[in-house]
């Protein structure tokens, strides 16, 4: 982290727009640029725990848990974390301008309005733990440029709380358990399943089908897909997805070539990696190597 007397911030071009919409529920508008690659410490703002749901809107950035995961933050893409006193690194990139959408969601205000079930998506102790990174979907493009254009206009605060709850809604529903009685899973079948994650982690270079994965760890496809969404609050595929791009980018970060990054992440053809990594982050694989040089 720089401390020189010349700020790597660009104060004309960042500050931070805070709305509480309701009590335990806020967003807040960011906007940053970096005139020099910036590494900086930083803390989450919030007090007690719960799910920030982050919309990128421009640039990139990411951020690095001390003696955690590393999160991710892109233009067009949703980031959906859970926290509880994080502290960690904020890392942005030389000449990057960031436009950001948060919605801050307090564990009072997910337990008044969903009940037990977002127990289950918040961290067991103190930290930041990912659940989604994920393109924007049209919906939800919809609802931000409403709520952006209201915030920076001070329209009504119904019309802000409406967009904020469409936004939560969409996210928090794909992510937490199904409500319905059968959503408890045989032990059995949960250890299984956990098994199936475990070989998705550590075999990302090898040929994963639903049915590979269901015949090696006993399973039938439906089962291990359900179960898997129901623990984890995703596909098997889409996991396996995040897990590859995100590899990927970190052997990209340490000097691997795109061909081998390729291999690493079970892609036989460079160009379908290529494709792939440009679709999940918003940039092309080269354009790592290009900032690093």
């Amino acid at each position: 982290m720089r401390s020189d007397a010349s700020p790597l911030i660009d104060d004309s071009l960042q500050g931070s727009q805070c709305c509480v919409l309701d009590d335990g529920l806020s967003v807040v508008l960011t906007r940053y640029r970096a005139k020099q690659a910036l590494v900086e410490e930083s803390r989450t703002p919030h007090t007690g725990a719960g799910v920030i749901v982050t919309f990128g809107l421009q640039g990139r950035s990411d951020y690095r848990e001390r003696w955690g995961p590393r999160i991710d933050f892109g233009h067009g893409h949703t980031t959906v974390t859970t926290f509880d006193h994080s502290q960690g690194e904020r890392h942005i990139p030389e000449g990057e301008t960031v436009l950001q959408l948060r919605l801050v969601a307090s564990t009072g205000w997910l337990a008044r309005y969903l009940g037990e079930r977002y127990q289950s998506a918040l961290p067991a102790s103190g930290g930041i733990r990912p659940l989604a990174f994920q393109p924007t979907s049209p919906a939800s493009h919809a609802h931000l440029q409403a709520l952006q254009v209201s915030l920076q206009t001070g329209s009504a605060r119904l019309q802000q709380h409406i967009h904020a709850l469409s936004l939560l809604g969409e996210q928090l529903e794909t992510l937490l358990p199904d409500p319905s009685p059968t959503r408890n899973i045989a032990s059995a079948d949960a250890e299984r399943i956990v098994q199936a994650r475990e070989i998705l982690l550590n075999e990302l270079d090898r040929t994963l089908t639903l049915t590979y994965l269901g015949a090696r760890v006993g399973l039938g496809e439906q089962k291990l897909k359900q179960g898997f969404r129901r623990m984890f609050g995703t596909t098997p595929q889409h996991f396996l997805h995040q897990q590859r791009m995100r590899h990927a980018h970190t052997l990209l970060e340490s000097g691997q070539q795109v061909a081998q990054a390729a291999y690493a992440t079970g892609y036989r053809h460079p160009s379908n990696f290529s494709a792939a990594f440009t679709r999940f982050f918003g940039y092309a694989p080269k354009a790592i190597k290009q900032r690093k040089s």
